[in-house]
């Protein structure tokens, strides 16, 4: 059956549409009578009014935008369970997009988010996404634009982040603190502002336990399929080889435990292993993954 529109109700109540809009509205211009027989008629009918039509006549859409790298990501996942719970208490809907890592997938879903008229945005950045000039334009535009966890630095917008700086910074001390020295990190794509702060708190823990910063330690992945592999192997060729292995991520963090599994190297006798990662079976994997656990939820939640 389609859904009942204004027209319908028109028709049926003999009254133009533009009373049977002012009427759903309230507005004072209609009587009480007229209100209440439009009503007590769109409430029979389950009318319920169309958000895009709202949004097209400059009316707010009640709609938000979600825009993030991958749903099947955890902390992606459990970021907008807490943006969820927040829009819906406040009587908003929202809309989710995903680039899988794309810059041109990002591009795409914000033009289809303006075009559904959304009333704001949240973002976290593509990993290929370097340059932000779509995200001025957008500012410029007046659209409300939030950035949470994968950010940049140089908008002038509210962004929302975990403590990267001070996680990885615990993580490599910990490390450390175990007797490890040649501290192996696999992390993200350079440019993106966590792998900023990360590579700062690793590198600041070293600093502050007297152990040389070797850039030869450190491997960027790009989000490939089954990257951690080749990686794990490039820097257990290195002489010395790693003691430890701190990743940026679950899915580095998965795939450096397989990899050193399948070449039978011992952990933790061997080797170290420790990540960010939002994974909530970490514990039952063998051996137990040690993590630094980023507050998701809460960053979706977040009042800004």
């Amino acid at each position: 059956m389609d859904p009942v529109t204004i027209k319908d109700i028109a028709h049926a109540l003999n009254l133009s549409t533009s009373t049977v809009s002012r009427a759903l509205r309230d507005s004072y211009e209609i009587s009480p009578e007229t209100k209440r027989l439009v009503m007590e008629y769109a409430e029979r009918l389950n009318y319920r009014p169309n958000p895009i039509a709202l949004s097209l006549k400059g009316s707010s859409s009640k709609a938000l935008a979600v825009i993030v790298p991958q749903i099947a990501n955890n902390f992606f996942s459990q970021a907008i369970n807490g943006i969820e719970a927040i829009a819906y208490n406040r009587g908003y809907h929202v809309i989710i997009f995903q680039t899988h890592e794309s810059y041109e997938r990002e591009v795409a879903n914000i033009q289809q988010a303006v075009s559904r008229r959304v009333d704001g945005l949240l973002l976290s950045l593509s990993s290929e996404t370097s340059d932000v000039s779509h995200l001025k334009a957008l500012i410029d535009q007046g659209m409300p634009l939030v950035l949470f966890d994968r950010v940049a630095a140089e908008l002038p917008v509210t962004q929302v982040v975990a403590d990267n700086f001070g996680g990885a910074y615990a993580a490599t001390s910990h490390l450390l603190q175990t007797g490890r020295r040649r501290i192996a990190h696999l992390t993200i794509p350079p440019y993106l502002s966590i792998t900023q702060e990360r590579l700062a708190g690793y590198r600041a823990a070293l600093e502050q336990y007297g152990v040389p910063y070797d850039e030869n330690l450190v491997r960027y992945g790009t989000f490939g399929p089954d990257e951690a592999g080749p990686l794990v192997d490039e820097l257990l060729a290195l002489s010395p080889p790693p003691d430890a292995f701190f990743t940026a991520s679950d899915r580095l963090a998965l795939g450096c435990l397989a990899a050193l599994r399948e070449r039978g190297v011992d952990i933790p006798g061997q080797v170290g292993l420790l990540s960010f990662t939002n994974s909530q079976s970490a514990h039952l994997l063998n051996p137990p993954l040690s993590t630094v656990t980023q507050p998701a939820q809460e960053i979706g939640q977040a009042r800004c």
